[in-house]
């Protein structure tokens, strides 16, 4: 008990003190100055845009790239999952880099290296040269967002932050939008190499953006980076994700399996041990005893069940299950992008209007009412049906992340934001890891089930049913929210 009330004392003593980025009081800023703030959310985009579109454009051409690639279309999603199993394992260190090393210099570098990665993508000739290339980019990821997030919530007044989160995703929306027919083009016409290097202009563009708008920063005093937390978190991580993403495989024996599971427990229990006995833990779990915080996380990875998985399943439905071009899925897809886009510029003042608690609650549902209903997509059903359905689900789906991302951090001192920035990565990309590896879990059932060869259709309806069940269950952790959830947020009127 004593060394623990040492270790929060500690916590809160380095916490507390002022730091030229986190002043208690601004001083005064200059046109310059807040032209350059106005401006962040866009520059921070880009870094977002670049991993949209890399993701979405994957999924479209992932049966082509297993064609050329001599695996099986579903094996396939161990690009998706290395890359996001990366960015959760690495970027909790995000935040201790920020505060080391100064946020621009390191978002910079992060920029670079994922443009370097996506070079490395595009040359690869085999799919264990791909996996490890996109581990690579996985950990540039992992620095990237969460730092350019780090570095607009430190200069964002919170009455601004609800705009600021809508605007910052705009450029992100881009990337659904441009990716599937692009990427689809790509494919269709020339090889799945060239999808990857779509990021290199992008990335280039991202860093001169920084260099211009981006003043620098000095580093911090950062605490000591916690190496046997990073260790524990690490293992714990890479052992549950892909001890479940083996289930449906049955690439490993039980044995195997369980071993791996049961490290994946051991390690994850150890650190939360270690979490709580050390002054600054890579992953500060404390963070959780703020209600608004601990389910925005929860619930809010449930929602992102569907960011990898759904595109993954509509990718093999159009293309293997209804014949369809890589660039007719991709013009079919995009929609849902468009929906998403079309409903940001409103979204601030929907939630201003009925508050956070009900939007979640209820959008969750609708949410996963229209991910369940892309299962019932048949040959026969009209493209523009289709289209509809997924414009409307995306227009949901958008403003069911916009309330999330923002209410994360609406009980949040300044203090805390690096901390929390870091944690609410690592959980958002565990949270899209999982649903990716649940979507290949369902249809390998399905298929064991029902004794395919090749992915049916069939496959696909019951893994948009289990997808879209999953989101509507978040309604019930919503509800936990206080009706005056988030009003901190909610002071500056719309304009």
């Amino acid at each position: 008990m004593v060394r623990r009330e040492v270790i929060k004392h500690t916590r809160s003593v380095l916490q507390t003190e002022p730091t030229k980025h986190m002043s208690s009081e601004p001083t005064p800023l200059s046109p310059q100055e807040r032209r350059a703030i106005r401006i962040i959310p866009y520059i921070v985009g880009c870094a977002l845009f670049m991993q949209m579109l890399d993701s979405t454009v994957v999924a479209t051409a992932l049966p082509m790239m297993a064609a050329s690639l001599n695996t099986d279309a579903i094996r396939m999603n161990t690009i998706i999952t290395s890359y996001l199993l990366a960015v959760a394992v690495f970027v909790p260190v995000s935040g201790w880099a920020a505060d080391k090393f100064g946020a621009r210099r390191v978002f910079i570098a992060a920029i670079l290296l994922f443009t370097l990665s996506s070079l490395a993508c595009a040359i690869s000739q085999s799919l264990n040269q791909l996996i490890a290339a996109r581990i690579v980019q996985g950990l540039a990821g992992a620095m990237m967002v969460p730092v350019g997030r780090i570095i607009l919530l430190r200069r964002t007044p919170k009455s601004d932050l609800l705009s600021a989160m809508a605007i910052l995703s705009l450029p992100a929306l881009l990337g659904p939008i441009v990716g599937p027919p692009v990427g689809g083009f790509f494919v269709t016409y020339f090889s799945w190499h060239w999808i990857f290097l779509i990021n290199i202009p992008v990335g280039l563009l991202g860093i001169a953006l920084v260099l211009r708008y981006i003043r620098a920063d000095l580093p911090n005093e950062a605490p000591p980076l916690d190496w046997l937390g990073f260790f524990l978190s690490a293992m714990a991580l890479a052992c549950l994700v892909v001890s479940f993403e083996s289930i449906g495989h049955s690439e490993l024996s039980p044995k195997q399996l369980a071993l791996l599971f049961g490290t994946g427990l051991i390690t994850a229990t150890w650190y939360i041990w270690h979490a709580k006995h050390v002054a600054f833990p890579i992953i500060d779990l404390s963070l959780l005893r703020t209600r608004s915080f601990a389910i925005s996380i929860f619930g809010g990875n449930l929602c992102r069940f569907s960011l990898g998985s759904v595109p993954f399943m509509l990718a093999l439905l159009l293309q293997l299950g209804f014949g369809m071009s890589a660039l007719a899925a991709g013009l079919v897809t995009f929609t849902s992008a468009v929906g998403a886009i079309v409903i940001k510029p409103l979204a601030p003042r929907i939630i201003r209007r009925f508050g956070y608690r009900n939007v979640l609650m209820y959008n969750a549902l609708l949410t996963g009412l229209f991910i369940a209903l892309c299962g019932f997509f048949s040959e026969s059903t009209p493209l523009w049906w289709m289209s509809c359905i997924l414009g409307v689900g995306g227009v949901f789906r958008s403003l069911q992340f916009t309330a999330v991302n923002t209410l994360t951090y609406a009980d949040l001192d300044q203090q805390a934001m690096s901390r929390a920035s870091s944690f609410a990565a690592m959980a958002q990309q565990l949270g899209i890891s999982l649903g990716v590896a649940c979507a290949a879990i369902t249809l390998n059932i399905s298929m064991h089930w029902h004794q395919h060869a090749q992915v049916h259709t069939q496959d696909l309806f019951w893994g948009f049913i289990v997808i879209g069940g999953l989101t509507a269950i978040s309604f019930f952790s919503f509800k936990r929210l206080p009706q005056q959830a988030g009003a901190s947020l909610q002071n500056k009127k719309s304009s």
